[in-house]
């Protein structure tokens, strides 16, 4: 009983310092997901505040515009009536003036009349005589016309109170919040020198038409679209080692010209080393970034090799092939312009010497439009990196390896 009594403060020591790190293990988990939760609620707010904005700059300029229509269509109808009102006021006003100098004529003629009877009559008296033969001339049954009002135009405006509903009910269902984007980004593999974006939907009831992925460096403020089409997944090329980049995609519903809003941002790198092709080699020119070789017309029969050992057991080595010469075929389907050729290769027995003679197997899986060829690679000794290499008869192939 004594020793165990002796052991019991050791053992309580013990299971306090377990309960000690348990408590600081649970409590750095707490911190996690406090920040987890700090940077959800950042995102919620942040996002709100930039809705916000958008909307309100929207419909202000929706105002503008629309403010701006209408003045432009009030002027077109006062101009309509300013034409109107020219155009039937010119007859009436050549009438009043027929009629003015008809009205002058016929006080003229009163007055001479007068005057006239006024000395009597005789045949001595001239001015008589000549009213009488002035007034024969003129024709005073003779009245122009004036227009009944039923055929004089009586302007008015029509105005059909309809285009308040109908603008109405459009505004009433222009515009809508979602609490999040149509698709989002799924998974990012890193590749040598490039990165597997993949996404998908994450709205049902949202079918996309076109899907548009843009990336950028963490420390640049520009996006720039890298992919546009139908597809849902997109290697990005170009990828420097060991350098964050977001990623973001947004979709176009089907039938529709806006774009949805982008997606949250995602960021990914790629810790593995690009691969490059070796330089110097006669008869092969390369590429800035030496990841794409092309057969020139220099007579050359050489291989042309992998500058360091960059393709590692477990990864998918992809070869997209150029061609402007002629068609060749093996195993495969032909490789024509625009093929990719990928291989595949994972380590299966190692150890003891198998009855097919070597110590290591590996199983190569070669692909190329849809198409695939395995075999067993038997190798005497290990080895966890390999170089890779290619070769072309005629002038005008080109390849790029990533």
């Amino acid at each position: 009983m004594r020793g165990a009594m002796e052991l019991e403060p050791e053992l309580l020591l013990q299971e306090a310092l377990e309960s000690v790190e348990a408590a600081q293990s649970y409590r750095r988990e707490l911190g996690h997901r406090l920040e987890g939760l700090r940077e959800a609620r950042r995102q919620i707010k942040e996002s709100a505040s930039q809705t916000r904005d958008v909307l309100k700059q929207h419909f202000n300029d929706l105002k503008g515009t629309l403010g701006k229509l209408l003045d432009e269509r009030l002027v077109t109808l006062l101009q309509e009536v300013d034409t109107i009102e020219q155009e039937t006021i010119k007859p009436l006003d050549d009438c009043q003036k027929l009629i003015e100098h008809g009205v002058s004529t016929a006080e003229d003629l009163v007055r001479e009349g007068e005057i006239a009877m006024l000395d009597g009559v005789g045949e001595e008296n001239e001015k008589l005589w000549s009213f009488t033969k002035k007034a024969s001339h003129i024709q005073l049954d003779s009245l122009p016309e004036v227009p009944l009002l039923v055929d004089v135009p009586c302007l008015s405006a029509q105005l059909d109170d309809s285009i308040l509903n109908i603008v109405k009910d459009h505004i009433f269902k222009h515009g809508t919040v979602a609490s999040r984007p149509p698709v989002q980004i799924e998974e990012l593999i890193e590749k040598p020198g490039g990165i597997i974006v993949r996404w998908c939907k994450v709205d049902d009831d949202f079918t996309a038409q076109d899907y548009r992925l843009q990336f950028r460096k963490s420390t640049s403020n520009h996006f720039e679209d890298v992919y546009v089409g139908s597809e849902t997944e997109f290697i990005v090329l170009h990828i420097d080692p060991n350098v964050d980049y977001q990623f973001r995609v947004c979709a176009r519903g089907d039938g529709r010209q806006e774009w949805s809003p982008w997606s949250v941002p995602q960021i990914g790198h790629s810790t593995l080393v690009p691969h490059e092709w070796t330089a110097g080699f006669e008869g092969y020119s390369l590429s800035s970034r030496r990841n794409i070789a092309l057969r020139n017309d220099s007579e050359s029969s050489g291989v042309l090799y992998s500058r360091a050992p960059t393709y590692f057991c477990g990864q998918t080595l992809t070869f997209a092939v150029f061609v402007n010469g002629k068609e060749m075929t093996n195993q495969l389907p032909a490789v024509t312009s625009g093929s990719t050729v990928t291989f595949d290769i994972e380590a299966v027995t190692l150890g003891t010497t198998n009855s097919e003679g070597g110590n290591f197997k590996l199983r190569v899986t070669i692909s190329s439009n849809n198409r695939e060829v395995v075999f067993d690679w038997l190798l005497d000794q290990s080895c966890g990196s390999l170089y890779f290499g290619c070769s072309f008869f005629y002038p005008g192939w080109k390849v790029l390896v990533f």
